[in-house]
């Protein structure tokens, strides 16, 4: 049989599902309660939510497209 040339393989599949996972797991970061008009929650301005969520989302994003990028080898 013939070997076919994909543009990925196992690694590329891999390297985007784990990326994937980064960036949901950096949007369930910035998920929670949200200030209302009768009530006011500071949380929304938390470290976590500001700097750490985007920052993981970033990484995510980032691995994905080393992932496409990314030459199998031969």
């Amino acid at each position: 049989m013939e070997k076919k040339d994909f543009a990925f393989d196992k690694v590329n599949y891999l390297l985007l599902a784990i990326g994937m996972a980064v960036v949901v797991v950096g949007f369930l970061l910035m998920s929670g309660s949200g200030s209302t008009e009768s009530a006011y929650d500071p949380d929304i301005f938390s470290a976590r939510r500001i700097k750490v969520a985007p920052l993981v989302c970033l990484a995510g994003f980032v691995s994905m497209i080393y992932a496409v990028v990314r030459r199998p080898k031969n």
